[in-house]
């Protein structure tokens, strides 16, 4: 496991007005034109940079009553590009990416962001918690653990894109007050891409 800073203390501001903008095609572009994995830092830095306007986004937008819904937008052998849907009080399980890093932009409603830290002695303990809104960009490294959802209390969807490189086949998933986790393998299974 990588021993980076994680990006959850350094997550991104809505952008500049003035920054070079990419669109959501702009970005499936470059994810296509990629001959390796990129960096976190690259990652947060598309992210920051997209606009996803409502026509482009459409295509992508439905949602589930019992979980969050996973859009694939593009993938690839060193990237992943999704689009989820959240109804209130859905959210992920705690978990980390299995060895790929992450960035997440939310795109309307308000998503809540929980970090968590192993401690030798406790198992997995609560870090810290975070709310974001439309234009912020979060970054989770490796080996970050964490939980995003739609609160309750928001009363409103939650639309958010992620971008993961290389793409998430699996996740590590935790539980409170233990060490261990167990593997999603085949992510998709568990919950589908749609």
């Amino acid at each position: 496991m990588s021993t980076l800073k994680s990006t959850h203390d350094n997550a991104a501001a809505p952008p500049d007005a003035a920054a070079p903008r990419l669109t959501l095609a702009a970005l499936v572009r470059r994810l296509a034109a990629l001959r390796g994995r990129p960096a976190l830092d690259e990652l947060n830095g598309w992210m920051g940079a997209v606009e996803v306007g409502p026509e482009e986004l459409r295509p992508h937008v439905s949602f589930k009553e019992g979980t969050y819904a996973r859009h694939r937008v593009f993938v690839n052998e060193h990237a992943e590009l999704l689009v989820l849907c959240w109804r209130p009080g859905q959210r992920t399980p705690i978990h980390d990416h299995n060895g790929s890093f992450g960035a997440v932009r939310v795109l309307s409603g308000v998503m809540w962001e929980t970090i968590f830290e192993m401690d030798g002695g406790r198992g997995l303990a609560y870090k810290y918690a975070r709310e974001w809104t439309p234009g912020h960009v979060t970054g989770a490294d490796i080996p970050d653990i964490h939980q995003l959802g739609n609160p309750d209390v928001s009363g409103r969807d939650l639309i958010t894109l992620h971008l993961y490189a290389p793409p998430l086949t699996s996740l590590n998933v935790y539980r409170v007050g233990r060490r261990d986790s167990y593997n999603t393998l085949w992510l998709n299974s568990w919950n589908p891409t749609i």
